[in-house]
């Protein structure tokens, strides 16, 4: 059997080390900020006002909200209004109407609490319990639904 060698054909090019592609994206650094989604883990009291991570409210510096709008994810169109508390040095908070919401979604010590800023001030909320699995909620739709499917 005859020994075969292989050339390179040139193809591939602009893919490897060195070949000088300028397609590559910038570094982290030089890309905008942005903070869709964020979490926190309800250590203290669920009942009492919560921190939000200071990345998001720098996303919103110059922006604050007096207050957010919490929709539960797929639990309907429902909006929870809660009122936003910011304390000068960068820090924000949930505040009244927070208990509201953590009474009705059971939110308690150990669980985490998943959110997503769709704009407007409207936060999209996913609540996992203490086993880190993702509590479902239905509307009240749904629970007139069932009750009249299950009568």
């Amino acid at each position: 059997m005859a020994s075969t060698s292989r050339t390179r054909t040139g193809r591939g090019r602009g893919r490897g080390r060195g070949s000088g592609s300028s397609s590559l994206p910038p570094p982290p650094s030089t890309l905008p900020l942005i903070i869709e989604e964020f979490f926190i883990v309800v250590y203290e009291d669920p009942l009492v006002k919560k921190e939000l991570p200071k990345k998001f409210a720098d996303y919103l510096d110059g922006k604050e909200p007096a207050k957010v709008y919490l929709r539960a994810a797929d639990c309907g169109p429902r909006l929870w209004t809660v009122e936003v508390l910011f304390n000068g040095q960068g820090r924000m908070y949930l505040d009244k109407g927070w208990e509201k919401f953590a009474i009705a979604h059971g939110v308690d010590f150990g669980w985490f609490v998943h959110f997503k800023y769709e704009g407007d001030d409207v936060l999209t909320v996913k609540v996992f319990d203490g086993t880190m699995c993702g509590r479902y909620y239905y509307s009240d739709d749904e629970d007139a639904t069932m009750k009249a499917t299950t009568t």
